[in-house]
C-alpha cells in the first residue's frame, strides 16, 4: 500500500470542486499557507493544514517535506495534437520572414505536409515519439493530456492515432483523453466537396472510432475555408448520437459563430476563440462549455491573443492548454503558456492556476475525478522549487516543478 504525507508546504493549493470555475472564482484557489497532503495508494484522503496530522500516524507514510515550497493540483493540458509524424521548421521560418499561408502550402507544406508525413509513420514510431513527448511534459507537471487525431484526414491513420493514444495511455503514467478530431481540414481533393468528407468522416471512420473506444471526445475545425457552422453541427451532432462528447475548434481567425454553436450543442469547451463575439462570449460565460484558450499559438503566429480578461469578467470558466502540434504552435511548454498568460493575456496567478487545474479538467470531462486537492480526488500533485506560486509567472518560462506524484506515486523527484 501506497502511503505519502506531504507536510509544511509554504502554499498548498486546493482549487476546490468538482465542476468549473468561472469568472471572479477563478481566484478563489483554496490557498492554504502551512499545509499539507495524506495520500493512500493513487486517492488523497485529507488534505489542510498541519492540524490534520494529529488523525494520522506518520510512521505509516513516506514523509515528503514540502517546506519553502508550493504544492499544487498537477497541470492538465487540455489541447494538443500530441500523435503526428514530420516536422515544419522550414515553415516557421518562412512565416517569420512574411510568407503567407497561402504561399506555403504552394510549396508542399501547411497542414497537407504534416498529413504527408503522419500516413507515413508507422505505429512502432508514433509509440517511440509518444513515449518521449509525454516524458518531457510530466517533466513540467502535466498528469493529464488531451490530444488529437486529425493529421491522417482517411480513415487508416486517424484510427491509427488514436490506437497510439490508447495504447499509450496503458504505457505512461500521464493520463491521456484522446478526441477523433477527423474533419480537421480539408485537402486539396476535397475542396468543394467538404461535405462528402464529413459523410466520410460520419459514415466509415465514426463507426470504428466507436466499436473500439478509441476517443472519449469528437471535434472539428470550424473555421472559414474549411468547415461551416452547419458542417460543423452536423458531424458533431453524429458524434454525440454516438456516445461521444465534444470540443469545437471555434472562431480562431474569423468570427463564424463557433462560439455560439459550442454553448447551443453543450460542448464540453470551445477552444481558440481569438475572435469570439462579444454574444458568444455571454453565451459561454451562462453556460457549462469551457473556454479554452491557447496562448503559445497566438505568440507562434505573431496574432493578437484571445480575450481572457475581458472572458473572465464576464464569467466564463477559462482554461489555459499548449496546442502542441507540428505547424502552428511545435511547443508543449506549460511555462511559455503561464508566462504568456500572465504577461500578455492579464490574467492573474490564481486564474491561470485554476486555468491549469480545475478548470481544465473540466475541459476534459474529468473534474469530479482530479484537477483539484481534496479529499477523493486522484493523487495527482505537484510541488514547485519555491515557496510561492508567483515564482510561476516570475521565473518566466522556466520549469520550476521538482516533484510530480501522479496517482499517488512519485513519478519526478526523490
Amino acid at each position: 500500500m501506497s502511503k505519502i504525507i506531504i507536510k509544511n508546504a509554504s502554499e498548498l493549493v486546493t482549487c476546490k470542486g468538482k465542476s468549473p470555475k468561472h469568472g471572479k472564482d477563478m481566484s478563489d484557489i483554496g490557498l492554504i499557507n502551512n499545509g499539507c497532503v495524506v495520500i493512500e495508494n493513487d486517492i488523497i484522503v485529507d488534505a489542510g493544514g498541519m492540524d490534520i496530522l494529529k488523525n494520522y500516524d506518520e510512521r505509516e507514510y513516506h514523509i515528503i517535506n514540502a517546506q519553502n515550497k508550493a504544492v499544487l493540483p498537477g497541470f492538465i493540458d487540455s489541447h494538443t495534437h500530441l500523435i503526428f509524424g514530420g516536422y515544419r521548421a522550414d515553415e516557421f521560418s518562412w512565416r517569420l520572414r512574411g510568407d503567407n499561408y497561402m504561399s506555403i502550402m504552394e510549396r508542399g507544406g501547411g497542414i497537407t505536409s504534416s498529413v504527408r508525413a503522419t500516413r507515413n509513420t508507422s505505429l512502432e514510431e508514433f509509440i517511440n515519439l509518444g513515449m518521449s513527448r509525454l516524458n518531457k511534459i510530466l517533466d513540467m507537471g502535466v498528469t493529464t493530456v488531451e490530444g488529437k487525431s486529425g493529421y491522417g484526414l482517411d480513415y487508416e491513420t486517424e484510427i491509427k492515432q488514436l490506437k497510439a493514444m490508447k495504447q499509450l495511455n496503458e504505457m505512461h503514467p500521464v493520463d491521456i483523453v484522446s478526441t477523433f478530431l477527423g474533419p480537421h481540414s480539408v485537402l486539396p481533393e476535397y475542396k468543394g466537396k467538404e461535405d462528402e468528407f464529413i459523410d466520410f468522416m460520419i459514415d466509415d471512420v465514426l463507426p470504428k472510432v466507436k466499436e473500439e473506444n478509441l476517443a472519449e471526445f469528437a471535434d472539428i475545425f470550424c473555421e472559414k475555408n474549411v468547415f461551416t457552422v452547419e458542417q460543423s453541427r452536423r458531424f458533431l451532432t453524429a458524434a454525440k448520437n454516438n456516445g461521444l462528447k465534444l470540443k469545437i475548434h471555434a472562431d480562431e481567425m474569423y468570427q463564424l459563430g463557433g462560439t455560439e454553436l459550442a454553448v447551443e450543442l453543450g460542448c464540453t469547451s470551445a477552444d481558440h476563440l481569438l475572435q469570439a463575439s462579444d454574444e458568444g462570449i455571454k453565451q459561454l460565460s451562462q453556460s457549462d462549455t469551457v473556454a479554452t484558450l491557447l496562448p503559445a499559438t497566438a505568440f507562434c503566429l505573431k496574432e493578437e491573443y484571445a480575450r481572457a480578461r475581458y472572458m473572465i469578467d464576464s464569467g466564463c470558466a477559462v482554461a489555459l492548454a499548449t496546442d502542441f502540434n507540428p505547424g502552428s504552435c511545435f511547443t508543449n511548454s506549460i511555462p511559455l503558456v503561464i508566462a504568456l498568460a500572465a504577461i500578455n493575456m492579464n490574467m492573474t496567478i490564481e486564474e491561470i492556476i485554476a486555468a491549469l487545474t480545475i478548470n481544465a479538467a473540466a475541459s476534459v470531462g474529468l473534474s469530479n475525478i482530479t484537477g483539484s486537492i481534496e479529499k477523493g480526488k486522484k493523487a495527482d500533485i505537484i510541488i514547485l522549487e519555491y515557496p510561492s506560486i508567483h515564482f510561476l509567472p516570475y521565473h518566466a518560462a522556466v520549469n520550476i516543478v521538482e516533484t510530480v506524484i501522479k496517482n499517488g506515486k512519485i513519478v519526478k523527484g526523490n
